[in-house]
């Protein structure tokens, strides 16, 4: 990833900008280069590693003191003095001699640690604090709030503090004089446990490394049992770089993408047969956004024209008669660039907001989709929620977590109303959305619904179908004076209580695709009138089929 807001080189043109997988780690954690090596640490199995970034080749410098480094998280390197965090201590070594030394010892566990001159510095999720400590004497000289709530790695570059965030899927960039954030990017893989520049010698560009550790479902060959095939867990760590840009005119950063080929298709299939006449079936296509660009459009089975409505691109497909017992399969083929992003919005930019436009007040400040505005547990809700709060960025944050703190994730198979799933204290992500819209436009603040699928998040399959298995919704809240801001319905909630991260507050991954936001998704007219007057559904009629194909990996553009 690029430092200094410009677009990173192609991975395909680089040998360096490649996914490192070192030989029998299994889960790598705090890190730093030395020349052009990686020294890195791995927690579990208390391995002191230098890889070759280029090969993968793995070598143990601790071959003695392996016990010393089990648990072992931050690390960073000062010539051949090396710091590492483990449990509630710092210690330091030299890599010829990796024999620990005591440093400082915290009141709760340190979790990562760098280096600047004479400075130390050390994230410690306990107290919810970056510590700042004078390497000669070993005081504390002053303390930063840590940027995220989840387990925290951190590396020094110039004039900056950058932060890897486990439960946030994110890096920070922190003014290291400050603490403040100046901005910070998703991470194309979940749980970042480990950070590193290296200046790349063919550009003089800094390149940010990130290391990945966790695990991954596997179904295992078991000849012993019957039947023979097991779902299992492995760990699963590497490192890959992590590119961007970051634009501060516009207020957001992109991270790491992929070309992807999206596929919808409706194969006809009704469960009832039915003869429609003049029929005429509207899907809409993916939408142009900061984050999601298309290339290309075509058609899957049956030709469609393209129109326009209300801004969105709609794939238009005509029937002259469907007659029992006709069968089709049609719909579209895009190929999407799509980035992740994420937006830098305070509450202080939310002081001195423009009056909302009476059009936006008339769509969107409305209960327009059975979202039981009226009902007392929504409308108590919506006063709870927020307290006192007039600030529009808190209020959104604050419904949220109390949405959070109401629901639990479940599936059904179907949508009730915000009420019902409020007292039931269960939803789905559209739920959860209902619920959220409500208390949203209760409280002023205008907002809908977007969405539709994610790609399923496994970007080293290059080139093989993946089907996900649920369609997916999440919302969109306006800021008079800057526009809208993108936010998950569920993903967030991870933690019963709290605290949630925030990553895809104001954020979304690069795996959602965003189709035809303000209309609906799929609409079907015969001889001039809907057909769900008729009491026939899409669902009726047809079954859908979505596919992704992950192509290549792409750079943030400028």
């Amino acid at each position: 990833m690029i430092s200094d807001a410009t677009a990173s080189t192609p991975p395909q043109q680089n040998p360096w900008l490649r996914t490192i997988r070192p030989f029998a780690a299994a889960a790598l954690y705090g890190m730093a280069f030395q020349d052009d090596s990686l020294i890195v640490i791995d927690a579990i199995q208390g391995y002191l590693l230098r890889i070759d970034p280029l090969t993968d080749n793995t070598t143990v410098l601790n071959p003695h003191h392996v016990k010393d480094f089990i648990g072992a998280t931050g690390l960073a390197l000062m010539g051949d003095t090396l710091w590492f965090t483990q449990d509630n201590c710092v210690y330091t070594c030299t890599l010829a001699d990796p024999t620990p030394q005591q440093f400082i010892t915290l009141p709760y566990e340190a979790n990562g640690v760098a280096v600047w001159e004479s400075t130390i510095y050390v994230t410690c999720q306990k107290a919810g604090k970056i510590l700042i400590f004078n390497r000669e004497t070993g005081k504390e000289i002053t303390r930063f709030y840590a940027p995220g709530v989840g387990f925290e790695n951190i590396t020094v570059k110039g004039e900056q503090l950058w932060v890897s965030d486990v439960a946030e899927q994110t890096v920070y960039c922190l003014d290291r004089a400050t603490g403040n954030i100046d901005f910070s990017v998703l991470t194309p893989f979940e749980s970042p446990t480990g950070l590193a520049f290296r200046t790349e010698p063919q550009t003089g560009k800094d390149v940010l490394y990130v290391a990945y550790a966790g695990e991954e479902p596997y179904i295992r060959d078991n000849p012993n049992a019957d039947p023979n095939y097991e779902l299992q867990f492995r760990d699963r760590t590497f490192i890959h770089p992590l590119y961007f840009h970051y634009d501060a005119a516009a207020g957001y950063a992109l991270s790491n993408g992929y070309l992807i080929e999206m596929s919808y298709v409706e194969e006809l299939a009704p469960l009832d047969e039915v003869e429609l006449k003049d029929l005429e079936w509207r899907i809409a296509l993916p939408t142009e956004t900061h984050r999601q660009k298309i290339r290309k459009t075509d058609w899957v089975g049956v030709p469609f024209t393209e129109e326009v409505q209300d801004g969105q691109r709609v794939a238009v497909f005509k029937f002259d008669c469907l007659k029992p017992g006709e069968r089709h399969i049609f719909g579209w083929k895009v190929l999407l660039e799509v980035w992740s992003i994420k937006y830098r919005l305070t509450p202080r930019d939310m002081e001195k907001l423009p009056a909302l436009p009476p059009d936006l007040q008339a769509s969107y400040l409305v209960d327009d989709d059975n979202l039981a505005m009226d009902t007392e547990i929504i409308r108590s809700a919506a006063r709870e929620a927020i307290g006192s709060e007039t600030n529009l960025l808190r209020k959104m944050y604050k419904i949220r977590n109390y949405v959070y703190d109401k629901l639990s994730y479940g599936i059904k198979p179907h949508i009730d109303s915000p009420d019902v799933a409020l007292e039931r204290g269960v939803g789905s992500c559209g739920e959860y959305l209902g619920v959220l819209l409500a208390l949203a436009r209760l409280n002023g603040i205008a907002c809908r619904t977007v969405g539709r699928y994610k790609c399923p998040a496994h970007s080293d399959k290059l080139g093989v179908p993946l089907e996900p298995d649920f369609n997916h919704v999440w919302m969109e809240f306006y800021v008079p004076g800057f526009g809208w801001l993108p936010m998950e319905s569920n993903p967030d909630d991870v933690a019963e209580g709290g605290p949630y991260p925030s990553r895809f507050f104001m954020g979304l991954a690069w795996y959602h695709a965003e189709v035809g936001k303000r209309i609906p998704f799929e609409t079907l007219m015969s001889q001039g009138l809907p057909v769900n007057k008729q009491n026939i559904s899409i669902g009726d009629l047809a079954i859908n089929h979505v596919r992704f194909i992950i192509l290549e990996e792409l750079p943030p553009p400028e």
